[in-house]
């Protein structure tokens, strides 16, 4: 085995403190993998001379593979370890990138967006399994409870400086700056990080499938992970659609639109803050306010744009229902992550990857039957995930199930 073979380069403890921010600086890459040129959808669409829904499944491909990645390569972060993995994916990253922003074809650019997605996935994962490797008890909590904050600053900061990006250089800019952020990120890691895993697992396929079996035959991480999954459906439903609305419908520029981006990441990182202040309080009490919450405004939105609507309109309603899923996201990640410790790499693995696969078929689903039109087929996509969480939280109630 690869373990036994070569000797793993641990961390310095005086690279301890920079080992770590360079951890959470990794946690928002698939954000950053996919949020940054959301404002330059509508412009690809052009320049490729291809569709909209085409350019759109440039997201999903992203997703599909970096949701199944996960569902796998959690076992071999546990027999291999981390670090040698996830400097890998940043290299490779990067390379996909610049090929990306030097190609014309469509089809070349799934290709390499599937490339993005694998190996956004094993550098995620292991830095996720980074922090259960190193901590435990409150303080791992305190940290995974941070992960959806840390992710929600891709979000935030990705689109509004894609916008800018399009506006002053084109879309092939985006692409290229995911190469020098992962060029950078590479060498820095190489620098000051190392491997973490203690204790390495053996690759045995058998012993392997059974982890898998009992963790998703525990009903309450399955129905987690659901929940993880159509709180961030939430999210991609308005990134795959926001832009068109707002360049196509609304007649506005590529800026606003990474401004409304902006916006919304802002509320996914306040619902995140929320789940984080409250988590020491009755589970379903808070959820299930939350969940009403959500229903009360997507209702109100469906019935106000009969007589008002627009960018404004469009985003406040949003921004509410944004925050309600951050919220639901933030209590559910940390739930699932902290589950199954002995096997961080796989729970986090899963936890990740069946989140992704559930909101690219999802996301990609809707959208097909409630096309990028107007703020009117936007909240009915809000409604049918609105509803659906619903349905999971009476089946986890009725279940009995508790999250401790």
């Amino acid at each position: 085995m690869l373990s036994q073979i070569s000797q793993p380069k641990p961390i310095k403890e005086r690279h301890q403190g920079i080992a770590n921010i360079l951890a959470f600086a990794l946690i928002p890459l698939s954000g950053f993998a996919t949020d940054i040129y959301l404002p330059s959808l509508p412009s690809m669409a052009g320049s490729l001379q291809v569709s909209d829904i085409q350019v759109q499944l440039t997201l999903t491909l992203f997703l599909i593979s970096y949701g199944v990645t996960q569902l796998f390569i959690g076992s071999l972060l546990d027999s291999f370890g981390r670090y040698k993995i996830g400097l890998s994916g940043l290299i490779i990253f990067a390379i996909a990138s610049i090929v990306i922003a030097n190609t014309h074809s469509i089809y070349l650019i799934y290709l390499m967006r599937i490339v993005h997605g694998i190996t956004v996935g094993a550098i995620v994962v292991s830095k996720r399994a980074y922090f259960i490797d190193l901590f435990s008890g409150e303080k791992l909590k305190h940290y995974l409870s941070l992960f959806s904050i840390i992710w929600s600053t891709g979000p935030i900061v990705a689109p509004f400086l894609g916008g800018y990006l399009q506006s002053a250089l084109g879309w092939e800019s985006n692409f290229y700056f995911l190469a020098l952020f992962a060029a950078i990120m590479a060498v820095l890691e190489f620098i000051y990080s190392g491997e973490t895993l203690r204790h390495f697992s053996e690759f045995n396929i058998r012993k392997i499938a059974r982890v898998y079996t009992d963790m998703l035959t525990t009903v309450s991480f399955t129905l987690g992970l659901a929940m993880i999954g159509l709180a961030y459906s939430m999210v991609m439903i308005y990134n795959m659609t926001g832009p068109f609305i707002i360049e196509h419908a609304l007649h506005l520029s590529p800026i606003i639109s990474g401004y409304g981006s902006l916006i919304l990441g802002f509320a996914w990182l306040v619902g995140g803050f929320l789940g984080k202040a409250t988590i020491n309080r009755p589970f379903f009490k808070r959820m299930v306010f939350n969940l009403l919450a959500q229903v009360a405004f997507v209702v109100v939105m469906i019935i106000s744009i009969q007589y008002v609507s627009g960018l404004y309109s469009m985003v406040f309603f949003a921004f509410i229902i944004h925050v309600g899923a951050g919220f639901t996201f933030n209590n559910f990640f940390t739930y699932c992550l902290s589950k199954f410790p002995k096997n961080a790499g796989i729970a986090s693995g899963l936890s990740g990857g069946v989140n992704y696969v559930i909101v690219s078929f999802l996301s990609y689903g809707i959208v097909y039957l409630l096309p990028a039109k107007d703020e009117y087929n936007l909240s009915f996509s809000y409604a049918i995930l609105i509803l659906a969480s619903v349905m999971v939280m009476l089946v986890l109630k009725l279940k009995k199930e508790t999250f401790a």
